[in-house]
């Protein structure tokens, strides 16, 4: 058996590569450098950086900023709470979103078409901010851990995504398992979930982004409850007391703002970034695979 013929590049072929490499370090660099010099000044010595010129390397290396955002007592409830609405919140939104998606995709069911408008609906018409709070203060639920979660516990949006993708799968599985003797929950949850993980993924990132970054929500409805104050709030606080000094801002029972009197706006900026940003980026490669071919789904019909 004769061995293959080696490829031979053309003198075209190298200048493609050339400025293909060229191209695409130019795109990785213009990429990154805005993390890098991020980490950078929030690695520096907060009075060094206030003479600028810092760019991807510290100029003098220090981990103050991150000691003085971690001695404040609040930022370690925030961070419990955080977490925990995080998992509990992208958890309970993917199950109550699936599970209504999975029902609207069922051409049995009597109520889809009216379902599926009254959903669009909530997507264009909101009762407004007072509303909201007034609805939240008769539940209940102000001052409480729930409101993190339950108001949002269904999203017209994920359910619509999830609901399209679940067309899309072959309507002969669930008939062939209603034949084998299957229930609707056992295809739900042996059958259409395992088929379902990219859109999951998906949603599933989308859901822990949104709660992990939500701050207003416990500025509205826990602001003077510190125990389920959350980090994003907690940060925003130890931020608004850098840059205010400690003058006409908010009350602090910790004196953040005497604490920190020495730190920079400017590095406090940056390592709050960083904190924030880290649990995200630690997440994402898990969910990588799932989420690009999520995000790709329906871009080529056959």
């Amino acid at each position: 058996m004769a061995a293959p013929k080696a490829f031979n590049a053309t003198r075209g072929d190298k200048v493609f590569d050339i400025c293909n490499v060229i191209l695409m370090s130019l795109v990785l660099i213009v990429t990154l450098y805005p993390f890098l010099n991020v980490l950078a000044i929030s690695l520096n010595d907060s009075a060094d950086s206030v003479r600028g010129g810092i760019t991807i390397i510290p100029r003098v290396f220090t981990f103050e900023n991150y000691q003085q955002i971690f001695q404040y007592d609040g930022l370690i409830t925030g961070l419990r709470n955080s977490i925990i609405r995080t998992v509990a919140g992208t958890l309970l939104g993917l199950l109550s979103a699936s599970m209504l998606a999975y029902t609207l995709s069922r051409p049995d069911f009597q109520a889809r078409k009216f379902t599926s408008t009254f959903l669009v609906v909530t997507m264009y018409v909101t009762g407004g901010l007072i509303p909201v709070y007034i609805l939240f203060r008769d539940l209940h639920l102000l001052g409480t851990f729930w409101v993190y979660i339950l108001p949002g516990i269904v999203s017209a949006f994920n359910v619509i995504v999830i609901r399209s993708f679940i067309d899309g799968l072959p309507y002969a599985l669930q008939e062939s398992a209603k034949l084998d003797g299957a229930n609707d929950f056992t295809i739900y949850w042996r059958i259409i979930l395992p088929l379902c993980k990219p859109v999951l993924a998906t949603i599933a990132l989308f859901l822990a982004v949104g709660q992990w970054n939500s701050w207003f929500d416990s500025y509205l409805y826990n602001g003077s409850h510190a125990e389920w104050t959350t980090l994003q709030f907690e940060l925003m606080k130890v931020l608004q007391s850098t840059q205010q000094g400690g003058s006409g801002g908010m009350v602090n029972p910790n004196n953040m703002a005497e604490q920190m009197k020495q730190i920079s706006p400017e590095a406090i900026k940056m390592a709050i970034t960083v904190v924030v940003t880290v649990p995200i980026l630690v997440v994402y490669p898990f969910l990588q695979k799932y989420f690009v071919s999520g995000m790709t789904l329906g871009a080529v019909k056959s």
